[in-house]
């Protein structure tokens, strides 16, 4: 009896304990030093967050999933590309690959938006590319960053709407809103500033591809997440974006909120999993059962 009075008070204690460690707030960490930063983003895998989408489309809310895929890269200056060889003039880059899949009635759309960050100077990216793909035809649009000028071709199937090199200059992009968050949260801007709105939305609204007002502000959305607001004044559109207060500062949801059909309607995407993989070397038909694990 005396040794199982040892073992219970043992495993009170250890209960006692570790209630008090999941309780305490001394291993949260909400900011990082550059080498944390570096050991999390070159750890040689991507971070893949899966959502459930819930998308405003033809004045109806689709069902369907959206993704978040941060990665690291070398980029090459010299052809705004992935650098595949060594340089001196080669950059690190987050890579955002953010995409969106959902049904109309009969038919897909596939969308992918993909932009490329510079650690060292996440102002604004070097590169944005977005695509959407739909059975009427498809639309692709491409931006070059030349030393704060932004160079943008446009593409579409519709009449009227292509255009080459396109200059414009201090606007802010709100694409890189995403990274910016992982990278550096802190260094977004709040107040009143020139943006170009979301690829995805410019297309998809076939609105002219030019940069509008945009109030940008960061608040505590709860105790434990944060939200960039972004509302646009001319468009009547508003952005909320919801990140996780600790590091690596997850997005747990995003809400855009627009007229369509005469009303305000919102898509919404909410956080389902987040993971760390090397995907490029899980390519093989074995590895599908792995989708499961992001909800897919």
């Amino acid at each position: 009896m005396k040794n199982m009075n040892i073992i219970l008070s043992c495993i009170l204690t250890f209960m006692i304990s570790s209630c008090e460690s999941q309780t305490s707030h001394t291993d949260i960490k909400y900011d990082v030093t550059d080498d944390e930063a570096k050991e999390y983003w070159y750890s040689g895998k991507a971070e893949i967050n899966s959502y459930e989408l819930e998308q405003v489309r033809y004045g109806e809310i689709r069902n369907g999933k959206a993704t978040l895929i941060f990665v690291t890269e070398p980029f090459s200056k010299e052809s705004y590309t992935k650098a595949n060889f060594s340089d001196k003039d080669n950059v690190s880059v987050l890579k955002c690959n953010a995409t969106k899949t959902f049904l109309t009635g009969i038919y897909p759309y596939h969308m992918m938006t993909s932009s490329f960050i510079s650690f060292e100077n996440p102002k604004a990216s070097l590169k944005i590319t977005s695509s959407i793909q739909e059975w009427c035809g498809h639309t692709y649009m491409h931006l070059e960053n030349k030393k704060g000028a932004l160079d943008i071709d446009f593409q579409s199937y519709f009449q009227h709407e292509s255009f080459q090199q396109k200059i414009i200059k201090d606007a802010l992009l709100e694409d890189d809103i995403r990274s910016q968050i992982r990278l550096d949260h802190k260094s977004i801007k709040q107040g009143t500033y020139s943006m170009i709105p979301s690829f995805f939305y410019l297309a998809l609204k076939h609105k002219e591809v030019k940069a509008y007002e945009a109030e940008i502000s960061i608040v505590d959305h709860d105790q434990n997440t944060k939200r960039v607001n972004i509302s646009y004044p001319e468009l009547n559109r508003t952005v909320k974006i919801i990140y996780e207060k600790i590091y690596p500062h997850i997005i747990t949801q995003w809400i855009e909120s627009y007229p369509e059909n005469n009303q305000i309607m919102t898509t919404k995407a909410t956080l389902i999993k987040s993971i760390q993989s090397d995907y490029w070397n899980q390519s093989q038909t074995q590895d599908t059962v792995l989708r499961k694990e992001l909800g897919f």
